[in-house]
């Protein structure tokens, strides 16, 4: 029985966290069948191993999220963690875990001594050059340890002694500038050195002062000014202690970032480079100028609740194409998000042009579905030997790129892609029989990979990548089995909440942070799908991941979304009416230019959304202790309920829009009272899937439902039969066009190798792989039963067309598998219960579930 390292809250590195009571999990390790904790003891130790608190022994089967054992955390103390267990099938306790050890931030505004300075640009009429910012100081004496506490309106890399701080990539990130601004932590004890020492800062724009939107966007949304706070605490081994911070001491000069925009690439000139800028004795007579001090930051500094996006992988190019024009093409054969290293030698001056795109058409690259974006980086050669140049404060999303102007022969070595994301643990995996599904799969994973850059975007390539609500709505349950998202996605609802509660009528924004203004808004703030993230989100990842806790932080917010349509729906006799839903957004009939048409009524989505949240929201609150509040929102969806079944359902069963989404609503909300509905429902779904040959019929609302409805309407095979469905569109055309992402629209590339004509044409857009969760829960059969997978649900649904199929999910607990297998006429359900966990199994045929504890179990039937 060996217990890991615990976990404080949901940080992988817990350097500078903000919370001054952190929840603990660990998970146990152990071969005993049917393991069960009995109880725990928590150890809490300081930086010296002086024991500050222990918890004594807790009987206790908790080992998720438990709370803090001692008293509160003071900002800059670090701690040292050791848990011990007690289980099923004996007295003695297991060895205590290796000691975990965490360090809080700064937890108090009035931590914070340094004060904002800028150099003075405004980037409210085009891009500016990024700034580089410096201060010398003294190291007076052998150092104990030393800690950074940086951030910047803008987007910052931190350098101390020439030496780049720490491996972040556009910190501090993206957040709602006006009301949370995040900071980072870095540990830079051995960067320092007794005597003359520097540090140093390169800003860009980044989110805050560049070009955000499309319809040509805006640019300094949050600020005209970008501007660095950062403040470098010493603590000198005789106990003694300095801080050097941004002050008006500090000076700015431009280097050779000439130009960096998240949307259009950099501009590079290293002729401009200023050696040795960051180190100490620089000569700042030439070009150097006083920084000025500005106001500070409008939101609340707080310290990161996930990851930071770093650089992940790098991938060669497969193929050098030269193209029907003659332009030199790399192929890196994925579709990605991320940018190009380069390794280059030729003469100062000459200048070598990458230029970034997802797909070729007719051979070239196909640059339209870019619309403003350039998606183009420019380096100007130094001239000095061999230069390696990789982008600092810019992505792009390609799979393609097309090199300009390299001087000589190109070798594809000297060429590499980075890959760029939240540096999130991967936790899920499916494989099956069928290559061409475990593509669409592994295409699944690549989108939310590319689109989980620090916050949960819609597309990474064009001129939006913005925090689209109701992409991640849909996606949340896919998300939270492949990665753990809990700590980057919590982060996100709290910008969500303070965006939501700060508007008028509390109606969340259409994307956060929200930067679509008004004259942008083709629709109305509120929409149904869009808008209940603010409710189901919480709820999914409460369901994933355990956190009871995140529930009540964004109660609030659950709430007050769940009043405004509620009054949408008095407003309108009962139901939800208006002209301008987003609704089942890009159904696959509606025209390029009108994504927003489709066959399921926009009205019919609201009252099925307003059923659910409601629904959701009394749970949560019968969860939190809110007794009132549960009965209300019980109410109010037994009474949207009603209106929704007056209004579009007969008592046959048929439905208003007789459309695929319409039933999978219908089927999968739980909208139809009698069984007579709910056959006719299930049996007028079935009729519709096979009219339309099997293929794909609905949109962002209908699509994460339709392969549950089908299963729930007594059809699974129909399931099947859609999702090994090839023609145009289904999940698996794209991929028998090469796809190697999720697509925005279902033929976002036309049979005859042309691009959609839509303006929003997408080659990686995760929304409509919300599939995945079905693959994950009814394919493989592993789901969780209870949240954070207390208790698992063991229900696989074998099909024709597929041999085998397998999922796995490290839990919170631990590792959980689920599959099967044929073996001639028999099946075989292999199946992985971790340690502390217990599993509910629904075999193929059998009546009855059964239960079974942790182990490894086969079955056949």
């Amino acid at each position: 029985m060996h217990v890991t390292t615990p976990v404080f809250e949901h940080h992988r590195e817990p350097l500078g966290i903000g919370e001054a009571e952190p929840r603990l999990s660990w998970r146990t390790a152990t071969d005993a069948e049917g393991w069960q904790q009995t109880a725990y003891e928590v150890r809490v130790c300081a930086e010296d191993g002086t024991e500050l608190d222990a918890s004594g022994r807790v009987e206790s089967a908790e080992s998720v999220l438990v709370p803090w054992p001692g008293p509160a955390l003071r900002s800059r103390q670090r701690v040292a963690v050791r848990v011990r267990v007690w289980g099923t099938g004996g007295d003695e306790p297991s060895a205590w875990s290796e000691p975990a050890h965490a360090e809080t931030g700064l937890l108090l505004p009035e931590d914070w001594t340094a004060r904002p300075i800028t150099s003075g640009r405004s980037q409210a009429d085009g891009p500016q050059p990024a700034a580089l910012l410096r201060r010398e100081f003294t190291v007076r004496g052998p150092v104990a340890a030393a800690r950074l506490y940086i951030t910047a309106c803008g987007v910052y890399e931190a350098e101390l002694n020439g030496v780049r701080v720490g491996d972040h990539v556009l910190a501090p990130g993206w957040t709602s500038y006006a009301h949370r601004l995040r900071y980072q932590t870095y540990d830079v004890t051995d960067l320092l050195r007794e005597g003359a020492n520097a540090v140093g800062a390169l800003l860009g724009e980044g989110w805050y002062a560049g070009r955000i939107g499309f319809n040509g966007g805006r640019r300094a949304i949050w600020g005209e000014h970008t501007s660095l706070l950062a403040q470098l605490e010493i603590r000198y081994a005789d106990g003694t202690r300095e801080t050097v911070a941004t002050d008006p001491d500090w000076r700015a000069a431009t280097g050779p970032l000439l130009r960096s925009e998240i949307y259009d690439g950099e501009v590079y000139d290293a002729r401009l480079e200023r050696d040795g800028w960051s180190r100490p004795g620089h000569d700042t007579t030439t070009g150097w100028s006083p920084v000025s001090e500005t106001a500070p930051p409008a939101g609340e500094l707080v310290a990161p609740t996930g990851p930071p996006v770093r650089r992940v992988q790098t991938l060669a190019p497969t193929e050098v194409i030269t193209t029907p024009s003659g332009r030199t093409v790399l192929d890196f054969g994925q579709n990605l998000v991320g940018r190009l290293r380069i390794t280059v030698s030729g003469p100062a001056g000459h200048t070598v042009t990458l230029r970034h795109a997802e797909v070729l058409e007719g051979g070239e690259l196909g640059v339209r579905p870019l619309r403003e974006a350039e998606a183009t980086d420019v380096y100007t050669l130094r001239g000095e030997g061999t230069e390696t140049y990789e982008p600092r404060f810019t992505f792009h999303g390609f799979r393609y790129a097309e090199v300009t102007g390299w001087p000589g022969p190109l070798d594809p070595a000297d060429v590499r892609a980075v890959v760029l994301h939240t540096d999130m643990a991967r936790t899920g995996w499916f494989s099956c029989s069928e290559p061409l599904v475990e593509r669409l799969h592994e295409n699944v994973v690549w989108s939310m990979r590319g689109n989980f850059l620090d916050i949960p975007t819609d597309c990474p390539q064009r001129d939006e990548r913005l925090g689209w609500t109701g992409d991640i709505q849909v996606f949340a349950p896919t998300a939270a089995f492949l990665y753990d998202c809990s700590g980057m996605l919590a982060g996100w609802l709290r910008d969500l909440s303070a965006e939501q509660l700060a508007h008028p009528e509390q109606v969340p924004p259409l994307v956060v942070p929200d930067a679509i203004p008004p004259e942008f808004e083709p629709f109305p703030r509120a929409q149904a799908v869009w808008a209940d993230v603010a409710v189901l989100l919480p709820w999914v990842l409460h369901h994933r991941f355990g956190d009871r806790g995140l529930l009540r932080d964004q109660y609030p917010s659950m709430r007050a979304w769940v009043e405004t349509a509620a009054r949408y729906a008095r407003e309108g006799g009962g139901l939800w009416r208006d002209h301008h839903h987003l609704g089942d957004w890009l159904d696959p009939t509606a025209p390029p230019e009108r994504p927003e048409v489709a066959r399921t009524d926009g009205d019919l989505v609201a009252g099925a959304y307003l059923v659910r949240s409601a629904e959701v929201l009394a749970e949560t609150a019968r969860l939190l202790g809110e007794a009132d509040d549960a009965v209300r929102y019980d109410e109010l969806a037994k009474e949207a309920r009603s209106a929704f079944q007056e209004e579009f359902v007969t008592p046959a069963g048929r439905l208003s829009s007789d459309a695929q989404t319409a039933y999978a609503l219908a089927l999968c909300f739980a909208l139809l009272p009698t069984g007579r509905q709910r056959a006719g429902a299930g049996a007028r779904l079935a009729a519709i899937v096979r009219d339309a040959d099997f293929r794909i019929a609905t949109g962002f609302a209908g699509t994460p439902l339709i392969c549950d409805a089908l299963c729930a309407a007594g059809e699974p095979e129909l399931a099947y039969r859609m999702l090994l469905e090839r023609g145009c569109p289904s999940w698996l055309y794209p991929v028998t066009m090469g796809a190697t992402t999720i697509w925005e629209r279902w033929d976002s590339m036309l049979p005859d190798g042309t691009i959609n004509p839509g303006e929003m044409t997408s080659f990686n857009h995760y929304a409509l792989g919300a599939v995945a969760d079905w693959l994950h829960r009814t394919v493989a059969g592993l789901a969780p039963a209870a949240p954070g997978w207390r208790r698992l649900r063991i229900a696989p649904v074998p099909g024709s067309g597929l041999d085998h199929a397998k999922a796995a999910h490290l839990t919170p607990y631990g590792r959980a598998e689920a599959g099967w297998r044929r073996d001639g006429d028999r099946l075989v359900v292999e199946v992985l219960v971790p340690p502390n966990t217990r599993a509910e199994v629904q075999l193929p045929g059998d009546a009855e579930p059964f239960e079974v504890g942790s182990g490894r179990h086969t079955f056949r039937r």
